[in-house]
C-alpha cells in the first residue's frame, strides 16, 4: 500500500547505496575492495547502470506532477485490477469526464485481463505496479527488482497487446536508483504522488475527503487505489472529489513524462 513521500525519499537515500550513479573513481575504489561488493556484477545491474549512464529514454527522476498549466490535476488508481471496485472507479471517472492512471499489479492483470481491456478502452493511461507488489523489493537484489518490474509490464502489456505502459510506480513508493534505471530502460517514467489520502487504510470518508480537498500543491497527482480490499471509501471519495475539482476549475491529464 501507499507509504509517505518521506518514506520513498528515504528508501531511496538507502538505494543509492546500491551505486546506480558511480563515478569513475568510486567504481574503481570499489572494484579494490573485491570480495566487500564482489568482482562480477550481474547482468541485471549492468544493465541499469547502463541506462543511468545514457541509454535511458525516459528521464530518471520521480515525477509527481500533472501535465498542462498549474490548475491540473493528475488522478492516479492503484493495486487493481479488481473485479469488485475497478468497473465501479471506472463508472465514476466515466460520469465525470476524467481520464486517469492506472498503476496496475502484474498478477492482477494477468487474472482480470478484461479489466485491463475496459481501463484501456476508456482512455485511460497505463502503469506498472510491479509484479507482486512487493513492498520489501527495495532491500532485494537488483535482479529480482528488474524481474518484478519487467515482468509486470508483460503481463499488463499481455492483457492489451499494443497499447503503451508508460510509467512505472514502486509498491509503496519503495523506489532504488536500480529500479527507476530499469524502468526507464523500459520506456516507463517513474511515478510518485504528491497528494496522499491513504483511502487504502479505510480512515472513512470524511479523512479521505478533508486529505484530498486540503490545500492542494502546483499540478497535483493524487493517489487513490481500486485493489488490496474494501475500496467503497475511496469510489464514495471520488463521488465527491472529482466535481469538487471540476467546480474550481482544474483540468484532468496526466502526469508528466519529464523531470520535474
Amino acid at each position: 500500500m501507499a507509504r509517505t513521500e518521506a518514506h520513498t525519499t528515504a528508501q531511496g537515500a538507502q538505494g543509492s547505496a546500491h551505486g546506480v550513479a558511480r563515478t569513475e573513481a568510486h567504481t574503481t575504489a570499489q572494484g579494490a575492495q573485491g570480495s566487500a561488493h564482489g568482482a562480477v556484477r550481474t547482468e541485471a545491474h549492468t544493465t541499469a547502470r547502463g541506462a543511468v549512464e545514457g541509454a535511458a529514454r525516459t528521464p530518471l527522476g520521480i515525477t509527481r506532477l500533472a501535465q498542462g498549466p498549474g490548475h491540473a490535476v493528475a488522478i492516479t488508481i492503484d493495486d487493481g485490477p479488481d473485479p469488485r471496485w475497478t468497473p465501479q472507479v471506472l463508472q465514476v471517472l466515466r460520469q465525470n469526464h476524467v481520464k486517469a492512471t492506472f498503476c496496475m499489479i502484474g498478477t492482477n492483470a494477468q487474472k482480470y485481463p478484461e479489466l485491463v481491456r475496459a481501463v484501456a478502452a476508456d482512455g485511460h493511461r497505463l502503469c506498472d505496479h510491479s509484479a507482486d507488489h512487493d513492498v520489501t523489493m527495495d532491500h532485494k537484489p537488483v535482479a529480482y527488482q528488474r524481474k518484478q518490474i519487467l515482468d509486470g509490464k508483460a503481463m499488463i502489456q499481455k492483457a492489451v497487446p499494443g497499447v503503451a505502459v508508460d510509467y512505472y510506480r514502486a509498491p509503496g513508493g519503495a523506489f532504488t536508483p536500480d529500479s527507476r534505471a530499469v524502468a526507464t530502460e523500459s520506456g516507463m517514467q517513474p511515478l510518485g504522488w504528491s497528494v496522499d489520502p491513504k483511502d487504502w487504510s479505510r480512515p472513512g470518508l470524511p479523512a479521505i475527503v478533508s486529505a484530498v480537498e486540503g490545500k492542494l500543491p502546483q499540478q497535483p497527482t493524487v493517489l487513490f487505489h481500486d485493489g488490496g480490499g474494501d475500496r467503497s471509501e475511496t469510489v464514495a471519495a471520488l463521488k465527491q472529489y472529482l466535481p469538487w475539482l471540476s467546480a474550481r476549475g482544474y483540468a484532468f491529464t496526466f502526469p508528466v513524462r519529464a523531470t520535474p
